[in-house]
């Protein structure tokens, strides 16, 4: 019973850096790099740690291009 309460709810650390690995290839595979993704490191300073994917900033042109791959076929969300 233990062991549940010190598990935490949303992932472990490793598990976080395998899912930022996963996002940041399969971005890569429709053109689109964040230069920023990665874990936040503030969220690694709790007890336990509650690991965040942060993905960071972006340009103007890297932002539609990830509306696009979301949304495809909705410019901008116009339709």
């Amino acid at each position: 019973m233990k062991e549940e309460h010190e598990r935490p709810t949303t992932g472990t650390v490793q598990e976080a850096q395998e899912v930022a690995g996963e996002l940041r290839e399969a971005l890569a595979r429709v053109g689109i790099t964040l230069p920023s993704l990665g874990l936040d490191v503030l969220t690694l300073a709790a007890d336990p740690p509650r690991p965040l994917i942060e993905l960071g900033r972006c340009t103007v042109e890297t932002a539609r291009r990830l509306a696009a791959v979301v949304l495809p076929g909705e410019e901008g969300g116009r339709s």
